[in-house]
């Protein structure tokens, strides 16, 4: 009997999601006597040309994950797109734009300026600057060109189901697999995870009181039993979907949003501050102020991993 044929890539992303495949211990010897890997270049040795090569829709399964933020990122998701039967916004980054599209609040040039030639740690006496092509003595290599607004998988080319997470859980991996392997994968344009929010998930005392100040973790001794927001801690719980084990408010951290909206909510950054609005107690112009003072990075914090999907998308450009 022929294995299903699975793919596996990475685009714009830090590698997390796929140590997060391997984070499956043994159970990645049952995915691989189930599935026959065809496509996986941060852990097996294939080339773009090997894809080119196979005939649409041969690959069975495919899971991307990043963002889309260079001309090679969005060739290689159409591509993977005409090659696959059913493809999958695999963790944050593809499913909402994840931290690389926190450079949607600024520009490519702006980026090219600070890293290149601003930075501190910098040694670029001669201000050299990233070139589309560079002739040596072998010919002319080529970079791929980066876009000035970061993409989610979805805005690229169609997608039939999205796990979230940064990376997702194994045991959320696991039931994706399941779901194909038994062939009950749900109506395509699913979310594997929870219908209920992070906050519905935890079972950390709420009081429903409110707050007259917000600290940043390290400035505050938290009670591990009670719910953080309540204490003053910026968790995104609210305006995250579930699903994620809560791993982070398990180990006395704040929810960062990695799991994206919950149903129904079209920009997680909105839903975050009418939450924290609701619960935060001042009157006037001078408390507003100061619950703003408060909240460190709000685009960084509200944002963080939803931007390219949010209703802002970006920053606008300054046209000449």
């Amino acid at each position: 009997m022929t294995k299903p044929k699975l793919a596996l890539y990475w685009a714009a992303a830090c590698g997390g999601c796929d140590v997060a495949v391997l984070d499956t211990n043994e159970k990645i010897l049952d995915i691989a006597n189930l599935v026959d890997i065809v496509f996986w270049p941060i852990a097996l040795d294939f080339k773009y040309h090997h894809v080119r090569a196979m005939a649409d829709k041969s690959i069975d399964l495919c899971l991307f994950n990043g963002a889309i933020r260079s001309t090679e990122q969005e060739e290689i998701a159409k591509l993977l797109r005409a090659k696959s039967k059913v493809l999958v916004a695999f963790g944050a980054c593809a499913c909402f734009g994840g931290i690389p599209a926190l450079a949607n609040f600024t520009s490519r040039d702006e980026i090219m300026q600070r890293v290149y030639l601003e930075a501190p740690s910098n040694s670029n006496e001669q201000k050299t600057m990233p070139l589309l092509q560079t002739k040596v003595a072998e010919g002319e290599l080529d970079l791929p060109e980066l876009f000035d607004t970061v993409l989610t998988l979805e805005q690229v080319v169609p997608v039939e189901y999205f796990l979230p997470g940064c990376p997702p859980p194994v045991d959320l991996i696991l039931k994706l697999v399941d779901l194909y392997a038994t062939g009950k994968l749900p109506p395509p344009g699913a979310v594997v995870a929870s219908d209920k929010t992070c906050c519905d998930e935890c079972d950390r005392t709420k009081e429903e009181k409110k707050i007259t100040r917000f600290y940043r973790p390290h400035e505050i001794i938290t009670d591990p039993k009670k719910c953080l927001l309540e204490q003053g801690i910026i968790c995104c719980g609210p305006a995250t979907r579930g699903g994620c084990g809560m791993r982070c408010v398990k180990a006395n951290m704040p929810c960062r949003g990695c799991f994206g909206p919950p149903a129904g909510v079209t920009d997680q950054g909105a839903k975050m501050l009418s939450a924290i609005a609701s619960i935060y107690q001042g009157e006037g112009t001078e408390a507003i102020n100061k619950m703003v003072e408060e909240v460190v990075d709000p685009a960084g914090t509200f944002y963080r991993f939803g931007m390219a999907d949010s209703i802002l998308k970006r920053k606008r450009l300054h046209k000449a």
